[in-house]
């Protein structure tokens, strides 16, 4: 049986390729549809996903608390998402994901600090390390020279969403996993069905984004993870390990896309993996 620590590093780990396949597929399916209805497609896929494996492995309905924690988490996670698609919109993607992902992976951090200590100064060190990384992935080869504070606030406010996801999914039941996340995937269809009904945009087939659905099951399966992860480990080590999650997204452009990958992005990429050694010595 391997320790707590290493488990719940393993599963942060797997969290942060499945989420990193997961937005490349977001990614994609948006280029075909509306951002919220993939958004939509997304959520249903993910509820489909949830309520299976609840079933199979007889998870019973979540208790009021990760019921609570749960609805936080999906109000937080659909604002963050909405913020990120409109500064993205915006054309500012060199300096708009890079401060997402350094927000939302510095706020559980902060978090963990203050409710459970200071972690080992290696570890310390690797979360710096781990920041730089995010950082220098999220930099593409084409991205041009966008100034850093251009869609600043927008970017911080969908780090700040995303941040908010990690730690209220974090606060629910031990033992329970898909029926919380299903909660919040629920508040999330609810606020995409919500944006669609504001931006007068027809509700979008089931079979009309293969891609987005698939974006949705990713994404879930990337909730399932980190929340296994937090169970087992640290919250602030489970947020940065699951925020390497560009690493995923880089190797899959690069690979079906064929997209250049620059030398800030390799850079990247090694202080990633200098940072996971850190993190778990």
């Amino acid at each position: 049986m391997l320790p707590a620590d290493l488990l719940g590093a393993i599963y942060a780990l797997i969290s942060a390729m499945v989420w990193g396949s997961g937005d490349f597929s977001g990614g994609m399916a948006a280029r075909k549809s509306n951002r919220y209805q993939v958004l939509m497609l997304a959520a249903l896929s993910g509820m489909v996903v949830l309520v299976v494996c609840a079933l199979v492995w007889g998870e019973h309905f979540p208790s009021r608390n990760s019921i609570f924690w749960g609805i936080l988490a999906g109000a937080a996670g659909a604002l963050g998402m909405a913020a990120l698609y409109h500064a993205l919109s915006l054309g500012h993607t060199a300096s708009v994901a890079p401060t997402s992902a350094i927000t939302c992976a510095a706020l559980p951090v902060l978090f963990g600090i203050v409710t459970a200590g200071l972690p080992r100064t290696t570890q310390l060190v690797g979360f710096v390390l781990a920041f730089i990384g995010i950082y220098l992935l999220s930099k593409s080869a084409s991205a041009g020279e966008k100034t850093f504070r251009e869609g600043m606030f927008l970017a911080f406010f969908s780090g700040i969403g995303f941040g908010g996801f990690f730690i209220f999914i974090a606060q629910v039941d031990k033992g329970q996993v898909f029926t919380p996340i299903l909660v919040a995937r629920t508040v999330t269809l609810g606020i995409a069905l919500l944006m669609l009904r504001l931006k007068h945009l027809p509700t979008p087939g089931l079979i009309s984004n293969p891609i987005g659905i698939l974006a949705g099951i990713l994404d879930t399966s990337g909730n399932v993870f980190y929340l296994l992860a937090t169970q087992y480990t640290r919250l602030d080590v489970a947020a940065v390990l699951s925020s390497l999650y560009p690493a995923g997204t880089v190797i899959l452009a690069t690979l079906i896309l064929k997209e250049k990958v620059s030398r800030a992005q390799w850079a990247g990429a090694s202080m990633c993996l200098l940072a996971v050694g850190l993190i778990n010595l």
